[in-house]
């Protein structure tokens, strides 16, 4: 982890994404479900930013608020601000929006089975994404998709401009969502669960790729992930998301080492480890809230074994562990007044 960390952070360079007090709604006959509620982040450039969590604790529903491409009607962003070097997104144009996506922030999809059309080649998937963005002949667009096919390490790539994705494994298929997202040289590259259908393998050849790719060309990445092993490879910093909020953020190195908020010790522990074999592995007792009926307090205290009175009354407030490491926790609070 240390490697992989200290290589990566000699290019980071200044904050190029801010994301402040983002709120997605979705609002359903049920209620009103705060999917995102409160999120705030920055991504410098040259950084990779590790988002975890249980599915539905609002990892994918911030990554599409960020591109603006929330599923309308029912879900809308109610406030906050995503400020892409300096620019507020969330008051652009739709028009505006389409000449920042995959231009400025792109974002490579988890399946690439569903994100790539089985009826048109691959050559035809990547103009489509180039065409909007880069104006010229025929030639010259062909000339910018194998470009991007050969930066994502595709061999023979002026035949497989021609091929299906059918024709195609499904780790060279990730490779080509990956070669769309990044043919037009984005800032900021959003990569939701890109190795979730792959093996092993095939995973740690594709983590190889985006860092390579990340050193080349100063790309800045958000990476969502369930995979803890992955964010120790990939990522300079994590954040831990639970029903739609941030509860703990920090360097990898402080969050492996530190972790400060229950739900993080609790996910670091259902993590098996080679060097003990455990009689039975570690299980978070209980279930998320549901999101259109919230808690007062702390949205982890049902399943948290620390939980007082007071975590089910009022919410946490962010207490700064270290330098640059935060966490949402009432235990943290009452340790942070003693030493004062």
């Amino acid at each position: 982890m240390a490697e992989g960390q200290n290589r990566m952070t000699q290019h980071v360079g200044d904050v190029i994404l801010d994301v402040q007090d983002l709120h997605t709604y979705c609002f359903t006959k049920w209620g009103v479900v705060k999917a995102v509620n409160g999120v705030n982040f920055s991504l410098r450039q040259g950084e990779t930013l590790g988002i975890v969590g249980e599915s539905g604790c609002g990892k994918s529903m911030t990554a599409l608020s960020l591109l603006r491409l929330v599923p309308r009607p029912v879900a809308r962003i109610v406030q906050g601000k995503v400020l892409l070097q300096g620019e507020d997104l969330l008051d652009k144009t739709e028009r505006e929006m389409r000449d920042i996506r995959g231009q400025r922030l792109s974002m490579i999809l988890q399946d690439p089975q569903t994100s790539l059309n089985p009826v048109f080649t691959i050559g035809n998937q990547l103009l489509e994404a180039i065409g909007i963005h880069h104006k010229g002949g025929s030639k010259s667009l062909l000339s910018r998709a194998i470009h991007a096919l050969v930066q994502v390490r595709v061999a023979a790539p002026e035949q497989r401009v021609e091929d299906y994705p059918h024709q195609m494994s499904g780790g060279m298929k990730q490779r080509v969502v990956g070669a769309i997202a990044l043919s037009c040289e984005p800032h900021v590259i959003i990569a939701d669960e890109p190795t979730t259908s792959l093996d092993v393998t095939i995973q740690a050849q594709y983590l190889r790729l985006l860092r390579e790719i990340q050193e080349e060309t100063g790309l800045s990445i958000i990476f969502i992930t369930h995979d803890f092993g992955i964010v120790a490879k990939m990522c300079d910093r994590v954040m831990v998301m639970y029903a739609g909020r941030v509860v703990e953020s920090g360097p990898v190195r402080d969050i492996f080492n530190h972790p400060s908020h229950p739900y993080t010790q609790a996910l670091l522990n259902s993590v098996p480890t080679m060097e003990e074999r455990p009689e039975r592995l570690f299980a978070i007792e209980g279930q998320p809230p549901a999101l259109w009926d919230l808690p007062e307090g702390c949205r982890f205290a049902p399943r948290c074994a620390y939980a007082e009175e007071r975590c089910e009354e009022a919410y946490p407030p962010q207490i700064e562990v270290s330098e640059g490491h935060s966490a949402d926790c009432w235990r943290l609070e009452s340790a942070w007044q003693a030493t004062r």
